[in-house]
């Protein structure tokens, strides 16, 4: 629409939900947030943490839409972004989930505003660097996965993969990591530090050894 006076009149009576407040006495409304009784109760009906289940409806390289059970006819409601699909290194959604596909999914959070649900599958998996945590100190060797301009990862297990910072690389400084190694090369490294907050793998170099 162009102008508010397409949707509404002076004088009409509508439902709008409170988001926030402006200021003293100035309420901000959302009327798009009750425009579909049925959406709103939906979503309402759902809490955090609750586990739903669907079917995947698109895969983009942005996320996934998911038709979720019990959400209205003709509605797709739920949605997965990239870093909550899977704790494993992908280079795509396609490679986490396909279309069609029925999954089990934690809530994250619904919206009415918005009326979608954003949704995790990373959330029912156990995270792989628990089971990792007591590897510090130990050389492991592995391919890398990625170059970036201050690094590479590498893959040290399955669904498990560790930054070595470009100053470890090198006892001389360049420019960038693609000058001394590519993508696929394995490599030996040490591991110096698991963060289960940050979920991240911190790595060193183990001699001088690359293969």
């Amino acid at each position: 629409m162009e102008n508010p006076s397409e949707l509404f009149e002076v004088g009409q009576e509508i439902n709008a939900e409170e988001i926030g407040r402006w200021r003293e006495g100035q309420l901000h409304l959302s009327a798009r947030a009750c425009e579909i009784p049925a959406l709103r109760s939906f979503l309402l009906a759902l809490e955090q943490g609750q586990v739903v289940a669907g079917t995947v409806s698109e895969v983009h390289n942005f996320g996934v839409f998911v038709h979720v059970d019990g959400e209205p006819d003709g509605l797709c409601t739920g949605f997965i972004r990239v870093p909550d699909l899977t704790w494993g290194w992908i280079n795509h959604p396609s490679e986490a989930v396909e279309v069609g596909q029925r999954i089990t999914a934690e809530v994250i959070i619904a919206e009415t505003r918005s009326g979608q649900v954003t949704l995790s599958l990373k959330a029912l998996q156990k995270d792989p660097l628990i089971r990792f945590a007591d590897q510090v100190g130990r050389v492991l060797t592995g391919p890398i996965t990625k170059i970036i301009p201050f690094g590479v990862f590498v893959q040290l297990a399955p669904d498990v993969v560790g930054f070595l910072h470009l100053s470890e690389l090198a006892d001389e400084p360049v420019e960038t990591p693609d000058q001394l190694v590519d993508v696929g090369e394995l490599i030996t490294v040490k591991v110096a530090e698991v963060d289960l907050q940050r979920h991240r793998v911190r790595l060193g170099v183990a001699g001088a050894d690359r293969t």
